[in-house]
């Protein structure tokens, strides 16, 4: 019945399963897909860090590109925004924070060919960004660091 459920009325089977741990009912529990989901609730919080980070090193990289100029308010405000972001799903999930460095060694590539990209469309083609990250988790988390 459970099970059914889970196929064809999703938030139906998520109360049952909350009901059925509530009143202590381990018997009934759907537990296949219950620890399904349970698995993809850590993964999306996972896919949340990354995703910031992505943003995060790629407009740092933008501003990389521009020394001394003044930057675009856009750019800059976008890395305050992923910084606040990363900085609150961390302090719920303390655990992600591990996944930092790696994450950014992981990401970094695509995120400086996104820069890249952005970079040439706006008009800035001899921009020239590093090609391994520069910065340390620390630095690049930091709310009042830029490069």
């Amino acid at each position: 019945m459970t099970t059914a459920l889970y196929e064809t009325d999703f938030s139906g089977w998520a109360i049952r399963q909350a009901d059925l741990l509530r009143h202590e009912e381990y018997a009934e529990l759907d537990l296949n897909n219950l620890i399904e989901e349970i698995e993809d609730m850590a993964g999306r919080h996972r896919d949340a860090l990354e995703s910031h980070l992505l943003v995060l090193l790629r407009h740092l990289l933008k501003l990389t590109a521009l020394p001394g100029s003044n930057p675009s308010r856009g750019w800059w405000l976008t890395v305050k925004e992923q910084r606040q972001q990363i900085r609150r799903l961390l302090k719920k999930n303390p655990s992600l924070r591990r996944l930092v460095p790696d994450n950014i060694s992981d990401l970094y590539e695509d995120a400086r060919d996104l820069a890249i990209a952005d970079l040439m469309l706006d008009g800035l083609t001899d921009a020239v960004l590093p090609t391994h990250c520069p910065w340390t988790a620390e630095q690049i988390l930091d709310q009042d660091w830029l490069p």
